[in-house]
């Protein structure tokens, strides 16, 4: 695990709502913010996911985390649980945006369908949430907002609707920083390269695609949840407090190299780990 950087109390008296935070990333930037002193809320719309997490997140911090049922598809549920929140809590210091969803397909194989689908999880629905906090918190109180994105920089091939949802929603970050900069509101995003997080199960195939994509990372290995999540916990911290409008790629340099400069791999290569967390275990885990 990567050692944190920061005092456990950081963020004492800060309540932070993580979306997409019963797996993966999203799971590990709960547990961070948790650990360090949040009150930490995380939503999603599988309730028996969300319930297995918030009780387990509760059990490895000694913190209580909440558990919220919420699809950010769904505006009216969204405005919703931001009141319950607020209403709960008094406000909301740390939005992540981390929901959402994609499949991989080649472009023309995309039926309507499926684009909407993704277009409204990841552009919209990062939307609702934003909208919302701001609105029912952050304008009145300030805060930080952070939108976890992908690599958008030379395009994404087999999830062009994916890239194109988060290519908007970087635009809207750096949007919004300028229109919410007096209100002592930051946002910024986060752009994960290939990350070791349990989500890659979620594709056919994908462990042995990071494999083979693993040679074109110049530090020739997968990045983990936790350095991730080490990212957020900076930039929801008052040490980022003129950090704003910034888009953050976190991806050991695959964004930059060409093989204009060859990178010899190493000799041997460590199999690539998939981490799980114990309410996510499997027989596969064992």
């Amino acid at each position: 695990m990567t050692q944190s950087i920061f005092k456990d109390n950081i963020f004492d008296g800060k309540v932070a709502l993580v979306t997409g935070g019963a797996t993966g990333i999203g799971a590990e930037m709960a547990f961070q913010l948790a650990s360090h002193g949040a009150q930490v809320i995380i939503a999603s719309r599988k309730a028996d996911k969300i319930a297995a997490a918030a009780a387990g997140l509760s059990k490895l911090t000694g913190q209580t985390v909440e558990g919220r049922e919420c699809n950010i598809r769904d505006r009216e549920t969204v405005k919703n649980t931001v009141s319950d929140i607020v209403d709960q809590w008094g406000k909301i210091d740390i939005l992540i945006n981390n929901g959402g969803g994609q499949f991989m397909s080649p472009a023309e194989h995309i039926r309507s369908k499926g684009w909407d689908a993704v277009i409204e999880t990841n552009l919209t629905g990062t939307w609702n949430l934003t909208k919302q906090v701001a609105i029912q918190s952050m304008l009145k109180n300030g805060g930080s907002i952070i939108n976890i994105t992908m690599l958008t920089g030379r395009g994404f091939p087999g999830m062009t609707h994916s890239v194109a949802a988060r290519a908007g929603v970087e635009a809207m970050t750096k949007t919004l920083a300028i229109e919410w900069a007096q209100k002592n509101i930051r946002i910024n995003s986060i752009q994960p390269g290939i990350i070791a997080s349990s989500g890659m199960r979620n594709y056919p195939h994908g462990v042995a695609i990071a494999e083979q994509t693993r040679p074109e990372i110049p530090m020739k290995r997968l990045g983990t949840c936790q350095e991730v999540a080490q990212l957020a916990l900076f930039l929801s911290s008052d040490a980022a407090q003129y950090v704003t409008g910034q888009v953050w790629a976190i991806d050991g340099g695959r964004s930059l190299w060409g093989k204009q400069w060859p990178l010899p791999n190493p000799k041997q290569m460590e199999p690539v780990v998939i981490p799980s967390w114990p309410w996510e275990q499997t027989d596969e885990d064992n």
